[in-house]
């Protein structure tokens, strides 16, 4: 492919943007598959919603409008006008289904509107800006009071609206940071903007490919995120490794090979390690699919595109791209060679610059000089970095975690201090058969007399139930006046579902109960995502070590790799919760503590990191392979390999970790927590294992450590060389 591609360059260029913009053009014409309400549907909770929506009981979308005083005691008259007001024209909206009459609060110091969209849960993001602009215009119209609106419509909308410009903000960070990063490594514009170029131009494909993958593998909003944050990635770094080698070839060459020629070598050897890496990536993230949850489903699928189209970036377009550079550079040399000529002055011989400095050398001292005291040190400095992981405690984040620079959100906790009891509601769900269905509504009104004798559910909240209309159906909801995240909250569906429910509806014959709700869906979550945890890791795991035997045909170096990744990835998520566990470092990194870790992160982490962590995994060992297979000894071979790739893959290490740490700024607390975990990580297995752990054991193990791999000293290298004689100069 890259032959195919040096010797015919502007089809090659011509083709991939074509490329591009059928991607972008295909997906924009037949538009994303936006996850339903449906697809979320995990554990008991699940099962209680199928019931709900199999009766016509399904939640819909609500809304609230809080009407306040401004100053002081609340107008009652006034406040009812403003009521009377929002509620004619809530009514008129095609949006709105119904609006119920206004409620006081407790203290009576507000009045509160409930309405109810039209569509399902998910729609009301789209449908409630309508909303907004009705409650806007009762707010100019009665300047003496404070109207504003919230709930879970209007909290979406303001999530995703800060999720844009947080991305807006994470690309005007990682793109001038990356340039300069690129800048320091080649010390050209043109040769930096190379790698930007097609990492921006795979994004662009990617985008409109996950587009047409949403209409069979349904898009729920985070599939955009993981496309820029792994997208930008692997893209630069798959080109910078592409470019180093070709550098390489070329100040090995001496001006004896044509640029086709030095773009063929190159692709023998960091091409194929591209591939290598690139399938790596892929099968460790196709093991997200193991979750059986939509959105590791769609932060797979984006990852695997991605991946694979940053991959075809580098055995296309870049060898083209590599030989334009490399005709114009030769004949910039020649003009410049002229003009000396011309003068009278002797041509200049560059003098090839060492692979690596003073900063790489001393990094490897350590491991070259006393490889067993420097393993054993890092091995126990990364150990302390993970303990911190043994206090692990994971949370589904809902709506109570959101950012508060969200204006809904404010109006939320404004809303739920004056109304604790709409904090939260678990939803008891009955299926019978219609005869039942009296019995059915007598155990369901003792399991509320029950609950409101609990202090762990609200007492002036009256329980409620709704009958679907052939009677096979009842809900019944009970308020908690405890956030949904909170221990109290937790307790609270722990006894409705372990005490109250059995003893009540739970004790009829022939009936099916279920319990939903904010608690019990996070609660359910959380549980599916911590049993499917050994299922994924495990597969992780095999795949991983299978790949790598199979690519460097040596069990030890596939085992080696396989604990350095899992020592890696222990690492940074020690490192994450002794950052967000605590409150220490939300001032640092701007955040409220959960005090728990995103139930999503985990597995990002470990199957992300895996993948990624396979990059300098087959671009260090494949150096050090290659270094074996020119004849040096193991010792030689490993301190040739790794110091000839240490200031690449640290290279690549640092645009990956500026990608990932622009996420810390980010509002949305999983994303933070995601940005700053991959971060960690990516610097510590750059610098920590690859540059220290991995010289260290290779060192001490010597030719052991490639069973039952056979050298043959002169099979390589001597070969790509000799092959493309007709393009020496």
């Amino acid at each position: 492919m890259a032959r195919w591609s040096a010797r015919h360059p502007w089809s090659a260029i011509t083709g991939w943007f074509l490329f591009v913009v059928l991607c972008l053009g295909a997906g924009i014409a037949v538009g994303g598959n936006p996850a339903t309400t449906e697809d979320f549907w995990v554990g008991e909770a699940g099962r209680a919603e199928s019931m709900a929506t199999d009766g016509g009981l399904q939640r819909r979308p609500t809304e609230h409008v809080l009407i306040s005083a401004r100053n002081g005691l609340l107008d009652e008259r006034a406040a009812e006008s403003a009521a009377r007001d929002i509620t004619g024209r809530m009514a008129a909206l095609p949006e709105v289904d119904s609006v119920a009459a206004p409620v006081r609060s407790a203290d009576g110091t507000a009045l509160r509107v409930t309405v109810v969209l039209k569509g399902a849960e998910l729609d009301g993001k789209k449908n409630v800006v309508a909303l907004l602009e009705q409650t806007a215009k009762v707010a100019v119209a009665h300047p003496g009071l404070v109207v504003e609106e919230t709930g879970s419509p209007a909290i979406s909308k303001g999530v995703n609206d800060q999720r844009d410009d947080d991305l807006a903000l994470s690309e005007r960070l990682t793109l001038p940071v990356t340039l300069v990063i690129l800048l320091i490594v080649f010390g050209s514009v043109l040769m930096a903007g190379v790698p930007l170029l097609l990492a921006l131009s795979s994004i662009a494909a990617t985008t409109g490919l996950a587009m047409l993958a949403s209409h069979v593998l349904p898009d729920p909003g985070v599939g955009t995120n993981m496309i820029l944050l792994i997208g930008l990635a692997v893209g630069v770094d798959y080109t910078l490794f592409y470019l180093k080698r070709e550098r390489e070839e070329r100040a090995r060459a001496g001006g004896r090979l044509t640029p086709e020629a030095l773009v063929e070598l190159a692709s023998a050897t960091a091409g194929r390690a591209i591939v290598v890496s690139g399938l790596a990536v892929i099968v460790s993230t196709a093991t997200l699919y193991l979750a059986t949850d939509v959105i590791f489903s769609s932060l797979a699928t984006g990852t695997i595109l991605v991946v694979a189209v940053a991959v075809l970036s580098s055995l296309t377009v870049l060898p083209a791209l590599l030989v334009k550079i490399g005709h114009r550079t030769e004949r910039r040399a020649a003009k410049k060679a002229a003009r000396r000529a011309s003068r009278g002055n002797p041509a200049r011989t560059q003098r090839v610059k060492p692979e690596n400095g003073k900063v790489f050398a001393a990094l490897l001292r350590p491991a070259r000089r006393r490889p067993a005291l420097t393993l054993c040190v890092s091995v126990l400095v990364m150990l302390a970095i993970a303990a911190p992981a043994l206090g692990l405690k994971l949370i589904d984040p809902g709506k109570d975690t959101f950012s508060r620079d969200i204006p809904a959100m404010q109006v939320y906790d404004r809303l739920t201090g004056r109304f604790p009891e709409i904090l939260v509601k678990h939803e008891v769900v009955v299926r019978s058969t219609p005869d039942r269905a009296p019995r059915v509504k007598e155990a369901l009104a003792e399991l509320g007399r029950r609950a409101q004798a609990d202090p762990l559910f609200a007492r002036d909240a009256e329980p409620k139930v709704r009958t679907s209309a052939d009677g096979r159906i009842s809900v019944l909801e009970l308020a908690v006046p405890y956030p949904a995240p909170s221990d109290r909250a937790i307790e609270s569906l722990d006894h409705l579902r372990e005490t109250y429910l059995p003893a009540t509806v739970g004790a009829l014959p022939g009936v099916e109960t279920a319990v939903s709700g904010d608690v019990a869906r996070g609660q359910d979550y959380v549980k599916h995502e911590t049993g499917k945890l050994p299922l994924v890791i495990g597969f992780l795991l095999l795949l991983t070590f299978v790949m790598t035997a199979v690519a460097f045909r040596s069990v030890g170096i596939a085992l080696i790799g396989v604990l350095l990744n899992l020592l890696s990835a222990a690492a940074a998520l020690g490192a994450l919760v002794l950052v967000f566990h605590g409150t220490w470092a939300e001032n640092l990194l701007d955040f409220d503590s959960l005090g728990a870790i995103g139930s999503r992160v985990p597995l990002f982490l470990f199957v992300i990191l895996f993948g990624l962590s396979m990059d300098y995994q087959v671009f260090v060992v494949s150096r050090i392979k290659e270094a074996m297979e020119n004849g040096l000894t193991a010792r030689a071979a490993v301190l040739d390999g790794i110091g000839r790739s240490a200031k690449v893959v640290t290279s690549a290490a640092m645009v990956m970790v500026t990608v990932f740490a622009a996420f810390v700024f980010l509002h949305l607390t999983e994303m933070k927590q995601m940005g700053f975990c991959l971060a960690v990580a990516v610097l510590l297995d750059a610098v920590v294992i690859r540059m220290m752990i991995l010289p260290s054991i290779l060192l001490l193990l010597g030719d052991r450590a490639w069973w039952p791999l056979r050298r043959s000293p002169q099979r390589v290298n001597a070969a790509p060389a000799a092959r493309p004689l007709q393009n020496v100069v």
